[in-house]
């Protein structure tokens, strides 16, 4: 009996490692936008492009908008407005006592501007590119096909095991 049991207990850790090695767990980020500078005309044109260039955006992630001084706005527009700065009317206002939080649901390149005054002439804007977190269903067909065959062989484990189990 005390031999089963510890058959039984290996069984179980194995099946359990296998299934830990079948699930993706994808921990959405979040990010400062400018980090200690937040969002605010920025020192220079390239502040906010270098800042979003160094970063990589999944899917799930959330900017956080934070003014540091004065009120801004964060508008989502296309690349052509991005491009000539146009003022949209669809903003978001920002505020020192009030942050705001976007999180974009679809991926592609996304266009943020300030729609203030001169502020996107001035840099306050940035594009950035969101991805699909690996292993999400927009991955490439070889890649879902390799974690099929994985789910695959972990359902004929278990059912094995249970068997084995049932049997003995």
């Amino acid at each position: 009996m005390a031999s089963r049991m510890g058959l039984i207990g290996c069984l179980i850790v194995v099946v359990a490692l296998l299934n830990g090695a079948t699930a993706q767990v994808t921990a959405a980020g979040e990010y400062q936008v400018g980090d200690s500078l937040g969002w605010t005309v920025p020192p220079n044109t390239t502040y906010y492009t270098n800042w979003a260039s160094s970063k990589t955006f999944f899917l799930g992630d959330k900017l956080i908008f934070n003014a540091t001084n004065g009120t801004h706005t964060v508008a989502i527009v296309s690349e052509a407005e991005y491009n000539a700065c146009t003022k949209v009317s669809s903003v978001f206002q920002v505020q020192p006592c009030c942050p705001f939080g976007y999180t974009p649901e679809s991926t592609g390149t996304k266009y943020i501007i300030c729609t203030v005054s001169n502020h996107c002439e001035q840099g306050q804007k940035f594009s950035f590119t969101v991805e699909s977190p690996a292993g999400s269903p927009t991955e490439s067909p070889s890649n879902s096909a390799s974690s099929l065959a994985v789910g695959a062989l972990y359902a004929v484990l278990t059912t094995t095991v249970i068997s084995f189990l049932t049997f003995f």
